[in-house]
């Protein structure tokens, strides 16, 4: 059987930011994700360097991995060069690629920015897309967001844009060859089939706890536990 830490020294990432981790802290310390957060960076590349496969595989289902915002703070001031940011980018890899990733409240985020963000893409050429980003669904965008969703054409119109039409233009529509191109992207460089494993993930946790996948989605938008907190 493969080990996780074997798995993850083939991710260059790890082998770029990992050298020697000297544990001093200075990581955690100049952390802004650990001044909100319950977060040691320090403690995350302390177990990886432990190769302790038990260890890390509670890394790769628990939350931690996923409170990190790769701002690469910790780069800056590691007095051995480690890059902690570049760690918690390979596991969070590995855990999207053995589904461990849905185990952790934070880990299922990843199912609706693949479901939503990706699809965005792939079907009109941009991550946000005006007509799919409703406030009914968002409500932290804010009333002046549910107005503008109603009068989204004046708005762009207004503005400048070009909101689904021809030629240049702020939100322009993207020619659908441009559009199969980036599906070609897609597949040929795997994010298809990371999509699909994050979907299957995602289904089978759903029938896991009894969930339609709209119940899920709710629930997976929606969830903060205040334990995430550093209070």
């Amino acid at each position: 059987m493969v080990k996780l830490y074997d798995l993850l020294m083939k991710d260059y990432r790890l082998k770029e930011g990992l050298n020697a981790c000297i544990n001093c802290g200075t990581c955690t310390a100049i952390c802004p994700a650990a001044e909100f957060y319950r977060y040691d960076p320090r403690k995350i590349v302390d177990i990886v360097q432990s190769k302790d496969d038990e260890e890390i595989e509670k890394l790769l289902k628990s939350d931690m991995i996923w409170y990190c915002g790769e701002c690469m703070s910790c780069v800056t001031r590691c007095p051995r060069k480690n890059a902690p940011g570049l760690i918690i980018m390979a596991l969070r890899n590995l855990s999207v690629e053995l589904g461990y990733f849905i185990e952790s409240e934070k880990g299922r985020q990843m199912y609706l920015l693949t479901k939503d963000l990706c699809s965005n893409i792939l079907d009109y050429g941009y991550c946000v897309y005006p007509r799919r980003f409703d406030y009914e669904g968002h409500p932290e965008a804010g009333r002046v967001w549910e107005w503008e969703e109603k009068h989204l054409d004046d708005v762009f119109e207004r503005l400048g844009g070009n909101l689904d039409g021809g030629g240049p233009g702020a939100m322009r529509k993207i020619p659908q060859e441009d559009l199969d191109q980036i599906k070609s992207i897609f597949d040929i460089t795997g994010a298809t089939a990371r999509m699909d494993n994050v979907a299957e993930a995602a289904r089978k946790k759903a029938d896991e706890l009894g969930m339609t996948m709209e119940e899920f989605s709710k629930m997976v938008y929606t969830a903060s536990d205040p334990k995430h907190l550093n209070h």
